[in-house]
């Protein structure tokens, strides 16, 4: 049995979350956790934040939320029917990152999935900062689905490693069920920079993962090229990956690819999702 957790503001890229994530997982017994936090709100000009008494926000707000959770049960009700699937609504007030990182200790939650916008010009957002705090600060792992991603069935998946960290394999027990559940194919990408090649502990970890991933369609790939994150991208797009695996060893990387884009930097602007997988899980 898995369980995951999915938060939604209601919006359609929330709505895309949650039936991505039922036909990734439609084999499998899943509990889903569909939670939405109402933020607190704070005056402008940097003033002191708004207090709202206990007694309206059970009232007012999260009666409010409640109903549309309901709602929002009813809309499932009309997609196929899964027996394999159960859903729990919940509804706070506060701080969204805390509410994630409490749901997922209490309801030991194995996997997040997140629907996010995609970047619209250069110097926007990626991904936006809901999401980025979740990757940065909350040690579970974590499927973001990019704005208009229609779900297709994983055949390909791409996994950048440098091979320098040997990862844990509990960690990599997620990646695995994913790729058993759909038949996916996992494609190994080593970005080669500035010449340079193999040493000893990272063909020691290549073989590792080879072993791993022993019972999995597995191949390994090197390309050349100057900047990391342009070469993914190429690779991405090259083989028309259906999704793109991280790990938070990375995090750096992930920041200032993913999360942060400068005018320098690639936004990631494709419908590709992105599983990014914590190292200290």
């Amino acid at each position: 049995m898995k369980n995951i957790l999915i938060p939604t503001d209601f919006s359609e890229n929330s709505w895309n979350a949650i039936t991505y994530g039922m036909e990734l997982f439609k084999k499998s017994k899943c509990t889903f956790y569909l939670i939405h936090v109402n933020p607190i709100k704070s005056y402008s000009g940097g003033e002191s934040t708004v207090f709202i008494a206990p007694e309206i926000i059970e009232e007012t707000i999260l009666k409010e939320t409640t109903e549309q959770l309901q709602k929002l049960l009813k809309d499932i009700e009309h997609l196929p029917f899964n027996t394999k699937h159960t859903f729990h609504t919940m509804a706070f007030y506060g701080f969204f990152t805390d509410h994630i990182q409490k749901e997922v200790k209490d309801n030991n939650i194995d996997l997040i999935i997140m629907g996010t916008k995609g970047a619209t010009g250069l110097k926007a957002v990626a991904i936006g900062s809901n999401t980025g705090n979740v990757i940065a600060k909350i040690k579970c792992s974590i499927l973001v689905i990019p704005e208009n991603t229609v779900f297709r069935k994983p055949k390909e998946i791409g996994f950048p490693t440098d091979f320098k960290i040997e990862y844990n394999l509990k960690i990599l027990a997620h990646l695995k069920d994913i790729a058993l559940l759909n038949n996916s194919a996992i494609r190994f990408l080593y970005v080669v920079l500035h010449g340079a090649d193999f040493n000893v502990l990272q063909n020691n970890n290549k073989e590792l993962l080879a072993t791993n991933f022993k019972g999995v369609e597995h191949s390994f790939h090197k390309i050349t090229g100057e900047k990391l994150e342009t070469s993914i991208v190429c690779f991405t797009e090259s083989r028309a990956l259906d999704m793109v695996v991280m790990i938070t060893k990375n995090l750096n990387f992930l920041e200032r690819f993913f999360i942060r884009p400068t005018v320098e930097k690639i936004s990631y602007q494709t419908t590709t999702p992105l599983l990014v997988l914590h190292e200290s899980e």
